[in-house]
């Protein structure tokens, strides 16, 4: 069995045998998946996050359906059925369904019709009618009971038998499953429009594709608006055709046997595919959206971190008045303020707000304006644009404030902040999100953020699982200051748990900083695995150890003095990254006794010590003026940051109130086959104005340049 797991596997993923095999038995000894893909790469075969995943999944399906079949095997072997024809059929069925659907006639089952029928003696009465016997009305007065008085009730009786045995005829069910996949199509109607005010699903109410073409984003819209009630989802058939295939299976034919052929398609085997495709449909659809949302999540938390500036964060109100945060370089807590910068303050108010904003950016040489793309975000960001005039070194960024309001208001939050108001708090998350998007990010449920597409439609048990370990990967391929992270980080950090995180921060508190990778083995609870696993994705800025601030995992520490001392060096200065720049890595590897590609992560985070992987990504755009809606002209050129993107299109922030959408027919003048593969979360991108639509205060952009008028 495990071998052919592993030949499965690999198969299915067009990976080596091997590579299987030693993910899963360094999975069973305790590692963790950003370990295995960081510090075992020679082991896997250089494989990453994503594949290793893959497998430990595809294992656990595969042992699930196993475990299925051999229930379902032992099940039919009970009741003394299982030939070898059905055996083998169970044993090779690629899909639970189909196991299912194999089973289905030996399974315990209500007592139907047919059961009743057949317990009245029908059974051979049915046989007749297969065998097309003359007189059957006549022969049917011989099956009379007192469950079936008359010869009509007992010719019922007998067609509920014969209807019960086709309905669970495994070779008809496949076939009419086939043939509604590939010839049927899936339509929708109008229900009750006085449930969709908002006109969300009115391309959905008159609606038809054929089922195997049913893109993911239209079946989860379908789903939700039958759900609200707004649509009627149905399907239409080639019944006769199907008719005509089930007929085929008779020499001769009666009244009684199309019968059994209609109730047998309409009432039982096509209700039945039709859940099953919907099933499918929604899965399929279901997983696309989350990889989408998952995508458009690792995105956004690799987004640029605005290193050491001081920030003032704005979270925007109406009547409540905008709370101001500002945090110094480090996201440490300087000052909180209430001003009232928007209508319906009054003026008096609104020039006293200017006036407290200015002396805010005086006082602590504000650098960065953190906004929030909430409630009053456009009337405030008119207001900061205005006073920014007399400011030219200080400028303004929009931040996308999805999910602070839920941060604010959590345990965390409450436990960071407790003396302050929940709208101060969010102002603080606000500014931060700027100066560290992960550190920040991670505190709140990703389903949150507001990068997901259909995301209360799918199986929320599913997004969490997969949304989780976006968030474990891009924490640990950064790497995480233990000196300045939060629990909630901590916890993301492989091998480490919400306790052992806590502790973390407890140790630092009373200990003071730690100096050292080593020391971290004093933590409470952290024991030798979880030092094993954490390590290497902990840094240590300001180490003694210049290592214990790299990706260089410590079971590496002796072959890294080893290459010091081949190599003659005793710093990391100029002379030193040459000599590692120019190392011959095969040779020098097996002096060492290490793996190459260890041997490479190594130079590389040698020749960039507490590197951040981000850096590489683009800055946000920093605003120093408002633009309006009505300012906007067709053709026009703007820059703009992509906030998500969805299987349609991209929206995009290009400074005006709402954020732009780049349909996918816009994004290339070459055939698109889906958005991500031409912009991602925190993209900047260079677009074009398309359409304004005033009445709706709506924008649509283009990436491609309006050709030029001649």
């Amino acid at each position: 069995m495990e071998n052919k797991t592993i030949e499965q596997i690999a198969q299915e993923l067009g990976l080596k045998q091997q590579q299987i095999e030693q993910v899963l038995n360094l999975t069973a000894e305790g590692n963790t998946i950003p370990f295995i893909a960081r510090y075992r790469k020679e082991a896997t075969g250089n494989l990453d996050e994503v594949q290793i995943k893959d497998i430990i999944d595809r294992d656990k399906a595969i042992r699930a359906l196993a475990d299925r079949k051999e229930t379902v095997l032992a099940k039919i072997e009970e009741q003394g059925k299982l030939t070898a024809a059905l055996k083998e059929a169970i044993q090779t069925a690629e899909k639970l369904a189909d196991v299912e659907e194999l089973y289905l006639p030996y399974k315990e089952k209500r007592r139907t019709k047919a059961t009743i029928a057949r317990e009245a003696g029908l059974f051979d009465l049915a046989r007749l009618i297969l065998q097309n016997a003359g007189a059957l009305e006549e022969k049917a007065t011989n099956f009379t009971s007192e469950a079936f008085p008359t010869a009509e009730k007992a010719l019922a009786g007998a067609v509920d038998i014969l209807v019960e045995a086709m309905s669970e005829d495994a070779k008809l069910r496949s076939w009419t499953y086939n043939d509604i996949w590939n010839y049927s199509r899936i339509q929708s109607s109008l229900k009750d429009e006085s449930l969709d005010e908002k006109k969300v699903f009115q391309i959905y109410y008159d609606f038809s594709d054929q089922v195997s073409k049913m893109q993911g984003y239209r079946t989860l819209a379908l789903n939700r608006g039958e759900k609200l009630g707004v649509l009627k989802v149905s399907f239409e058939h080639n019944i006769e055709k199907m008719q005509r295939f089930f007929a085929a299976r008779f020499k001769e034919k009666n009244a009684y046997i199309d019968e059994v052929i209609n109730q047998a398609i309409k009432k039982k085997i096509v209700p039945a595919m039709e859940r099953r495709i919907r099933t499918e449909l929604t899965e399929a659809a279901e997983d696309g959206a989350i990889q989408l949302f998952s995508e458009n999540l690792r995105n956004l938390l690799l987004v640029s971190p605005l290193k050491g500036k001081m920030v003032l964060g704005f979270d925007p109100a109406f009547r409540t008045g905008a709370k101001l945060a500002v945090v110094d370089q480090t996201g440490k807590l300087m000052t909180t303020q209430v001003i009232y910068p928007v209508p319906p303050a009054s003026q008096a108010k609104i020039a006293q707000s200017k006036k407290d904003l200015a002396d805010l950016i005086r006082a602590y040489k504000i650098e960065i304006i953190a906004i929030g793309n909430g409630t009053a975000s456009r009337e405030s960001e008119a207001f900061v644009a205005d006073i920014l005039k007399d400011f030219p070194e200080t400028s303004y960024v929009i931040v996308n404030e999805s999910g602070a309001s839920v941060y604010s208001a959590s345990e965390l939050a409450r436990h960071e902040f407790p003396d302050l108001t929940v709208e101060k708090r969010s102002a603080i998350s606000i500014a931060r999100r700027l100066q560290d998007p992960l550190a920040e990010l991670v505190k709140i449920d990703p389903k949150s953020i507001g990068v997901g597409q259909y995301q209360h439609d799918v199986s929320q048990k599913k997004l969490s699982e997969n949304l989780d370990f976006v968030v474990d990967t891009v924490v640990n391929q950064v790497g995480v200051n233990v000196n300045t992270a939060s629990p909630a980080l901590l916890a993301h950090v492989s091998g480490l748990n919400k306790t052992i995180s806590e502790n973390i921060v407890k140790y630092r508190e009373e200990n003071g900083q730690i100096a050292s990778r080593a020391e971290i083995k004093k933590v409470p609870r952290l024991g030798a695995k979880a030092f094993e696993q954490a390590a290497g994705f902990l840094r240590i800025p300001n180490a003694k150890n210049i290592l214990d601030n790299t990706g260089v995992h410590p079971e590496s520490y002796k072959a890294v003095e080893k290459l010091f001392a081949s190599l003659g060096i005793t710093d990391l200065d100029q002379e030193a990254t040459a000599k590692l720049a120019s190392v011959k890595v095969s040779e020098m590897a097996e002096k060492l006794e290490l793996g190459q590609e260890t041997l490479k992560d190594i130079i590389a985070d040698l020749l960039k010590p507490g590197r951040d992987l981000r850096d590489d990504f683009e800055a946000p755009v920093l605003r120093q003026d408002v633009l309006d809606l009505k300012d906007l002209q067709i053709g026009q050129k703007l820059e703009g940051t992509v906030r998500n993107v969805v299987d349609f299109g991209a929206f995009v922030d290009i400074g005006v109130h709402e954020d732009g959408l780049i349909h996918i027919s816009e994004m290339s003048k070459s055939f698109v086959n889906h958005p991500s593969q031409v912009v991602s979360v925190g993209d900047v991108v260079t677009v074009w104005v398309s359409k304004v639509d005033l009445e709706r205060g709506k924008v649509n952009l283009s990436l491609v340049a309006p050709r030029e008028s001649h």
